[in-house]
C-alpha cells in the first residue's frame, strides 16, 4: 500500500477524528498496529493558526512518517496556503476534508457540504494539488457518497479528484444527511473503487476484523479506514491486520500490555493539551476504555470529579492493576455507543 512515495506498513488506517486524533491517540494507534494515520482537521483560516488548538493540532513531535494532516475550508487559494503552512511544520501528506458532517462544519460549507458544490470542490483539490506538488507531497481526500440519498455524486467527483491528481480517496460510506445514523453502504464505495485507479479506502462502520474483510471483500478497496470503533480499543488495529494476512483472530491483549500503553498515553496527552485542558479531555479517553470492563461504570463517575494530572494517573493505575489481579487478558469490550464526532 503506497501513497506516493510512501510505503504503508498495512492497509488498516486510523480516521482523522476531531477531538479526538491528536497526536498522542494517532502514536497510540500506530503502537498497536495501525499502518496510517491522518491527524483531526485544521483550519484554512489564517487568523486562527496561531491559536492554541490549531498548534496543538500541528504538532506532530516524535510521530512517524508519514505525517498526514487534514485541511478544512472552503476557499481554494486559503486551502493551498494551509497546505503549504503544514507542510513547512513537517507534513508529508495533505488530506483535503470533505466528509465531515457536522453542523458547525457544513454550516459553513465546508467539509461534505462542498460535495453539493462540484466546481467550488474541484477547484479546491486543483489548488491544494498545486501547491503540494513543487513539494512533493502527495494529496489525499476524504467524502462521503454524497449529500443525500438523491444527490449520491462521489463516483463523479472521484473521476475529477482523479483527474486533479489526488493520490487516494477515502469514502465513508454514508451520506452528509445521514450524518452517523443508520448503516453504511458500500455499493458506492465499489462503485468508486471501480471508476478510479489511485487507491480507494473504505470508511463506515467498520467494528471488527470480520467486517473489515467483509468490506474489503464488498467494495474491492485497497484499504479499511477506522475510527470510533477504535475509541478505548486501539488495538483493533492490530487484530484486523492479523485477521486479513491470516484469518485467525487474536487474542486479547494483556492486561499489562494496556496498562504501560494508557498510562504513557495519558501523560502524552498531558504534556500536549496541559494539565487543566489535558485531565478533561482524557476522561472521553478513559471512558471508552472502561466501557464493559467490571467496574467500568462506577469508575468512570470517579474520573468526573478528577481535575488534577497525577490523581487521575494513580486512579488509573489502581483501576488497572485491580482488573490485572483479576485476569491476565481484557475480556472483548463491546463497541457500544460512541460519542459523535467527525470521522
Amino acid at each position: 500500500m503506497r501513497i506516493g512515495p510512501y510505503t504503508l506498513a498495512n492497509n488498516v488506517f486510523v480516521a482523522p477524528m476531531a477531538g479526538v486524533t491528536d497526536r498522542p491517540f494517532r502514536q497510540l494507534c500506530r503502537r498497536f498496529g495501525a499502518g496510517y494515520a491522518v491527524s483531526e482537521m485544521v483550519t484554512s483560516r489564517r487568523d486562527l493558526w496561531d491559536s492554541l488548538k490549531t498548534s496543538r493540532r500541528a504538532d506532530h513531535q516524535g510521530e512517524p512518517g508519514p505525517v498526514a494532516v487534514q485541511i478544512a475550508g472552503t476557499d481554494a487559494a486559503m486551502m493551498a496556503d494551509a497546505a503549504r503552512y503544514n507542510i513547512d511544520r513537517g507534513a508529508q501528506i495533505i488530506d483535503i476534508n470533505m466528509g465531515c458532517p457536522a453542523k458547525k462544519v457544513c454550516s459553513k460549507w465546508a467539509g461534505s457540504a462542498l460535495m453539493r458544490d462540484e466546481p467550488l470542490a474541484l477547484a479546491i483539490a486543483e489548488a491544494v494539488v498545486a501547491a503540494c506538488a513543487p513539494r512533493g507531497v502527495p494529496v489525499t481526500l476524504k467524502m462521503r457518497t454524497g449529500w443525500s440519498a438523491a444527490e449520491r455524486n462521489a463516483v463523479r467527483l472521484a473521476r475529477a479528484f482523479e483527474s486533479a491528481g489526488i493520490a487516494m480517496l477515502t469514502v465513508h460510506g454514508r451520506t452528509r444527511e445521514q450524518g452517523y445514523t443508520g448503516q453504511a453502504e458500500y455499493d458506492t464505495i465499489a462503485a468508486v473503487k471501480a471508476a478510479v485507479a489511485v487507491p480507494v479506502v473504505a470508511n463506515g462502520d467498520i467494528d471488527s476484523p470480520r467486517k473489515a474483510r467483509e468490506v474489503l471483500q464488498a467494495t474491492g478497496a485497497d484499504a479499511v479506514m477506522i475510527g470510533r470503533a477504535a475509541q478505548g480499543r486501539p488495538w483493533i488495529f492490530r487484530e484486523v491486520a492479523h485477521f486479513l494476512a491470516t484469518g485467525e483472530p487474536l487474542v486479547p491483549p494483556l492486561v499489562a500490555e494496556v496498562r504501560r500503553a494508557l498510562l504513557a498515553h495519558l501523560q502524552d496527552h498531558h504534556g500536549l493539551h496541559g494539565e487543566h485542558s489535558g485531565v478533561r479531555s482524557a476522561r472521553k479517553h478513559i471512558g471508552w476504555f472502561v466501557r464493559g470492563l467490571p467496574g467500568g461504570a462506577a469508575f468512570r463517575e470517579t474520573m468526573i470529579r478528577i481535575d488534577d494530572a497525577a490523581t487521575q494517573l494513580a486512579a488509573v493505575t489502581q483501576y488497572l492493576d485491580g482488573l490485572a489481579a483479576q485476569t491476565d487478558r481484557l475480556p472483548g469490550v463491546p463497541a457500544g455507543d460512541r460519542l459523535e464526532v467527525c470521522e
